[in-house]
Parts: structure tokens; sequence; C-alpha cells
């Protein structure tokens, strides 16, 4: 039976993956399609809707999905199946797990599993997928199209699978022997690498920068600012809007503030 239970999970990491970017959105890009893949997992966990303490468990975790998640559909099963057997350790061990070092994990691995899954899938199996079949294609044979599905279609699934199977069962594993200091010590090094990688994607995310010149010593103030801290403007940006979110400033104001800002600066001349 546990192995049929486990069976039945691995396919759902698969089926749910892929439906990851079914909900995308600006504000934290996958993160209802990630929270969409866990929910079984959640509702296993917690079954007795009718049971206070079980539903206020249930909330917490579905609240804590929530947070951002933008990564590689296919090697977001793993990430799915990891996240799932810490929900499940967590579940069996709460006064000892630190539920925090769940979303440090997710956020640590987007950026790895990111660099290596769009590389393969986007930079190497569909250039080589479709460049067969546009050749095909050109020769007038019905095959250009199909080979292209195919070759993109079947590395995607298999890996897929298998990246959800690994997630979960490494989870398992390992995730008993991460307790006490050695999880706190994880937790401190995915927190470290999650912050690179958000301060990564806030860098190179935004792009402000202003063509503010001195004419009377020919000075540019772009070149001044990158000499002093490069992305300077970005990361004022990030944290300006980081303050705003702070306060509670809902998400339409802070869209407004930037479209608004943005045309008042660059009609000023102050950014480009």
């Amino acid at each position: 039976m546990k192995n049929e239970s486990n069976f039945k999970k691995f396919w759902q990491f698969f089926w749910r993956s892929w439906a990851i970017q079914a909900s995308w959105n600006y504000e934290r890009q996958m993160n209802m399609g990630f929270l969409y893949g866990i929910v079984p997992t959640l509702d296993r966990i917690y079954p007795d809707n009718n049971d206070p303490l079980q539903v206020a468990y249930k909330k917490e975790a579905y609240n804590r999905h929530m947070a951002f998640y933008n990564c590689t559909p296919q090697t977001s099963a793993f990430t799915l199946g990891l996240a799932a057997s810490m929900e499940e350790e967590y579940a069996a061990n709460r006064d000892t797990f630190n539920p925090d070092s769940i979303n440090a994990v997710k956020t640590s691995l987007m950026g790895p599993l990111s660099g290596v899954g769009d590389s393969f899938f986007q930079g190497t199996i569909k250039v080589i997928a479709f460049g067969l079949g546009v050749s095909l294609a050109q020769q007038g044979s019905v095959l250009g199209p199909i080979l292209a599905m195919l070759i993109s279609f079947f590395p995607s699934a298999i890996i897929t699978w298998f990246a959800g199977k690994l997630g979960y069962t490494m989870g398992s594993k390992y995730l008993n022997k991460l307790q006490g200091g050695l999880m706190d010590q994880v937790m401190f090094v995915c927190g470290i690498v999650g912050l690179m990688v958000v301060g990564g994607m806030a860098a190179n995310m935004i792009g402000l920068v202003t063509p503010i010149q001195f004419a009377s010593s020919g000075l540019v103030l772009q070149d001044i600012l990158d000499t002093i801290l490069p992305g300077m403007l970005n990361l004022a940006a990030a944290l300006g809007l980081y303050t705003l979110i702070k306060k509670n400033i809902s998400t339409t104001w802070l869209l407004v503030i930037c479209i608004v800002g943005g045309v008042i600066f660059n009609a000023l001349g102050i950014l480009a």
C-alpha cells in the first residue's frame, strides 16, 4: 500500500507541475501554480475539515505556499516533491521542525534549477526539436511538426516524473537526519542562497538608468553611479517598493506608482 500511495503522489507531482504556469502573475509569478501542486499533499495531511486545529494548520500551509515562486516547470516537480516531504515531516514533528525552512529551501532551489532547466529545455531540447522539425517541414514532410512536438515532450515528461520522485524520496530519506542544529544550519545556508537569488533577480529584472550628463565636464551620471555601486538605481527602486509593501500598500497602487512615476521621470529626463 505504501508503494501504491507513493506512486499516486508521484503522479500528482508530475501532472500538476505541468499546470504551474496556468495562473502566472506579475506579483508572485508561479506561486498559485505551486500551491495547486501541493494541495493534494496538504489535504492528505490534514483530512478533517471539521477539526479546527487541522483547518488552522491547513490554512497556515496554504498561506506559506502563496509566497513568491518562479522556476522552470519541468524541474519544479523536484521542488514540489521535496516541499511535500517537508510538509509531512513538519506535520509529524511540529515541535522540532521549523516550517520556515520549507520556503527557504524552495527559494534557494529556484535559481540553480532554473539555470539548469532553462538551458536544457529552452536552450537545447527545443532548439534541436524545432530545428529538425522546420527542416523536415521545409521539405514538405508532415513529420516536421509532429517530430518537433514529440522530441520536445518526451524528455520533459521523463525528467518531470523522475524529478518529482527524486525530490520526494530524497526529502523523506534525509529530513530525519537534519534535525536540531544541523537543520538550522541548512536553513541558514538556504536563506543566504535565496536572498542572493532574489537580489540577482532585482538587479537583472529592473532596468533603471539615467541619461543625465554634465555638459561642462562631460561627465555621465550613470557612469558615476555604476562606479560607486553597479545597479544602484535598481536597488533603490527595489528597496522603495519593499518599504511600500511593508506598509501594506496594495499591488494596484504599486503598479500605479511605477507606471506614473516612470512616465513622469522619463518626461523630465531623469530616467531613460
